[in-house]
């Protein structure tokens, strides 16, 4: 198996968004084999998220190891998937602001 780079990132949420978020992530569980097999053209062995709520909002923190960030966007752009397009309009409606996390410690046993 190629070697996975770990990639995470904390996504402020539009204000009065949550329950669109809990949508979305209701129909990517409801349709996760569509959604594993879009992670598997685009190269991405794990993706997580987690809600994170805070005093000035809330907000997504993202994980994902994939065998190559770039690939993998450059994928996901070009799919024609129904998943991929719900998840693209999921984006525009509630990401307000991206921002990459540092990466201080990365362990596996495999």
């Amino acid at each position: 198996m190629q070697q996975q780079i770990p990639i995470c990132a904390r996504i402020r949420l539009t204000p009065e968004s949550l329950a669109r978020v809990r949508e979305w992530a209701a129909h990517i569980s409801t349709h996760g084999a569509e959604a594993l097999g879009t992670l598997r053209a685009e190269g991405v062995s794990i993706e997580s998220v987690f809600l994170d709520t805070a005093p000035d909002g809330d907000y997504l923190v993202y994980y994902m190891r994939a065998a190559s960030e770039e690939q993998a966007a450059e994928v996901a752009r070009h799919s024609v998937a129904e998943i991929d397009r719900y998840h693209q309009q999921f984006k525009r409606d509630t990401w307000a602001e991206v921002r990459r996390l540092e990466l201080l410690v990365d362990l596996a046993t495999t």
